[in-house]
Formats: C-alpha cells, sequence, structure tokens
C-alpha cells in the first residue's frame, strides 16, 4: 500500500518495475503487471482449494527472510478460518489455515497442492509472541477467492 515503486522478481532473476492493476486490500491482495517479463515465463496452474481436506499436504514458497526461493511443507490445518491482521484491525474470512511454516517474506506467495498447483495465497501468520517469526499457524487466501475478486482479465 502506497508504494512509490513496486519490483517484481522472476525465477529466472529478472527485475522489472510494476504497477498494480486490481487489488482487494479486504484480503491484502493484489494483481501486478510488470513493464518487462523475461521471453519465457511459465504460468502457474490454479487448483481447486474445495477439493482439499483438512491433512492434506501443502507447501508455501516464498523468500522467508530474503532467503530466494524457498519451500516449506506442512499440512491444511483448516478451512473458513478468520484471519486478523496485528496492528491493522482488518478482518479477512474465508481463509486457508495451514501449519507449513510462513516467515517474513513468504507473504504473496503461493499456497501449493501436492500436484504444485496453486490453491491460495499466503497472507500471514498468527504468533501469541512477540517475535515475528512462525510459530505455527499460517493463513492463505483461496484463489478461487483471489482469481474470483479480482475483476476481468489481464490477470
Amino acid at each position: 500500500k502506497d508504494a512509490s515503486v513496486i519490483m517484481v522478481t522472476f525465477a529466472d532473476g529478472t527485475q522489472s518495475q510494476a504497477a498494480i492493476v486490481s487489488e482487494m486490500p479486504e484480503r491484502d491482495i493484489a494483481v501486478l503487471q510488470a513493464y518487462d517479463t523475461p521471453l519465457s515465463v511459465v504460468p502457474a496452474v490454479l487448483g481447486n482449494p474445495n477439493s482439499m481436506n483438512v491433512g492434506d499436504e501443502a507447501f508455501v514458497v516464498g523468500n522467508p527472510f530474503g532467503l530466494y526461493s524457498s519451500m516449506s511443507s506442512g499440512v491444511i490445518s483448516g478451512f473458513d478460518r478468520v484471519f486478523r491482521m496485528e496492528g491493522t484491525g482488518l478482518e479477512i474470512p474465508g481463509m486457508i489455515q495451514i501449519d507449513a511454516a510462513v516467515n517474513p517474506g513468504n507473504s504473496g506467495g503461493p499456497l501449493l497442492n501436492r500436484n504444485g498447483h496453486v490453491i491460495g495465497i499466503v497472507t500471514g501468520i498468527v504468533n501469541p509472541t512477540d517475535e515475528s517469526f512462525f510459530v505455527g499457524i499460517g493463513f492463505a487466501v483461496p484463489i478461487t477467492v483471489a482469481v474470483g475478486g479480482m475483476g476481468s482479465p489481464p490477470y
């Protein structure tokens, strides 16, 4: 929010400035349009979070603490949870709860199923301590909600 410059980094290391195309602040997500892209971009395959069950494997991809292209694994712990964003008063309903490690740098990254399909967008963690690291409960916006709420293409 209120960023003067947005930079995106692609899997091959290519970087580009980007602009916000669509946003859902009530879900803490936005669609970005990069000004420049690599010659080859492989799109993610979207999955169906409604076909998942509590206990199914879940994988979080991101850059926790600046560690590029990291993955953690766990299971889906629950559905239709309410995530309360610390310090904002914002409550996000309908979230997927996971126990895969989520840390600063994972937010905005994909939540994948066992087949590598994107079933959610990682949003945050619940932390009963004053520390800023993962303690066991992470949350993701279901991809069906994210895509359905972003309006029409170019996403």
